[in-house]
């Protein structure tokens, strides 16, 4: 099992193949590559396609979580460890929030950036939703956070058609969860995390990608970012929610493979 070892933490890390420069796909903040399972073949088709398990979360170590810089730190050991010296990035949520805080501090080492679904800030309707996450989490368990994750990610329509399997997504990921307090530490640092008067700084090639019905990370994060990162280009899809890779994905990939294929 490929592992980086960084600051306490083994970070499980892995290589789907595929032809091509290499793409990391970073999830949300589940925190784990699976979630990603609905795209990978098709970006494997043009990339060499890598995904990581987060801090805190399913084959890395359960350990609390400092700050998004932290897990961007960590993606850099992950880099290093598969020799890998630059990367197209792909980033879902709080992985957004990581490929952002990577190209500013560590800028050499992506060639493009595609933030899906996030947030430049911790705002007063994201506290509402974490606090009631975290409640659920400590006063009911894994499961029920689970179950409510599943309200905030898919749409209507969506959950309608896939009831069943997002029972057993539900189950695995309440085991990929780290503990009341490890996921505590994880909501606080997608909260504290705001790097906007440094957008600017972002020279490399980037995309920005949000879903109209996302509750979760509603558009304005995203047209935010659109509008501070220098000739950023953005594609805004009418419905598909916060998880529009998986409840959309011939439409995500098609956008996803159009974008970094222009950057190769």
């Amino acid at each position: 099992m490929p592992l980086a070892v960084r600051d306490g933490a083994e970070l499980f890390w892995e290589c789907h193949g595929g032809d091509g420069p290499p793409l990391v796909l970073a999830a949300g903040l589940g925190g784990v590559g699976t979630y990603w399972e609905p795209n990978i073949p098709a970006l494997r088709e043009r990339f060499r396609v890598y995904t990581f398990d987060q801090r805190g979360t399913g084959r890395s170590s359960r350990c609390a979580v400092e700050s998004v810089e932290q897990m961007s730190a960590d993606l850099v050991a992950i880099l290093d460890a598969a020799k890998l010296d630059r990367v197209h990035y792909l980033g879902h949520s709080t992985g957004g929030a990581i490929g952002v805080a990577t190209a500013l501090d560590y800028p050499q080492r992506l060639a493009s950036l595609m933030v899906y679904a996030s947030t430049t800030c911790g705002d007063a309707y994201r506290r509402r939703i974490f606090a009631l996450r975290a409640a659920l989490h400590k006063s009911m368990g894994p499961e029920s956070y689970a179950a409510y994750t599943t309200l905030l990610l898919y749409p209507p329509y969506y959950i309608n058609a896939n009831h069943e399997s997002l029972l057993a997504a539900e189950a695995r990921a309440a085991r990929d969860l780290g503990d009341p307090h490890v996921q505590q530490s994880r909501l606080n640092a997608i909260l504290a995390f705001d790097r906007r008067d440094e957008l600017s700084a972002i020279a490399i090639p980037t995309a920005v990608v949000c879903a109209d019905d996302d509750i979760l990370t509603p558009s304005y994060f995203s047209k935010e970012y659109a509008a501070r990162i220098p000739n950023a280009v953005s594609h805004w899809i009418d419905r598909g929610g916060h998880a529009l890779s998986r409840t959309e994905p011939d439409t995500f990939n098609a956008l996803a493979l159009a974008f970094f294929s222009a950057q190769r």
